[in-house]
């Protein structure tokens, strides 16, 4: 079975993604988020699922449920509203965690 790509956001962040073929799931809060998550997450359809930095920092208890799974993989990525640093910092925080230290960005 072929696994897809999603993006969780806000219309405004994510609505240019369905031109490269990424399925996109608009939402308004993070009850909203949270509930699609789920619903996305649990349908195994999805190797890959991108949450707006802001959705991702709203939904973090969901995000836990799946973290020790392989798939989907749960990505940050900024939205209309700017660049939080949330990937660049769990991307610090894996670097660290394999190599012991952090050896891309050296914060």
């Amino acid at each position: 079975m072929d696994k897809n790509i999603a993006i969780i956001g806000d219309s405004e962040s994510i609505k240019g993604f369905s031109a490269i073929g990424i399925d996109i799931y608009p939402c308004t809060d993070g009850d909203d988020a949270a509930h699609l998550l789920r619903n996305i997450a649990d349908s195994e359809k999805y190797a890959i699922i991108y949450l707006t930095e802001e959705v991702y920092n709203s939904v973090e208890k969901e995000r836990s449920r799946y973290a020790d799974r392989i798939t989907p993989a749960i990505i940050p990525v900024p939205g209309v509203k700017g660049n939080s640093q949330t990937g660049k910092r769990r991307l610090s925080s894996f670097v660290e965690k394999a190599v012991g230290s952090d050896i891309i960005f050296n914060d």
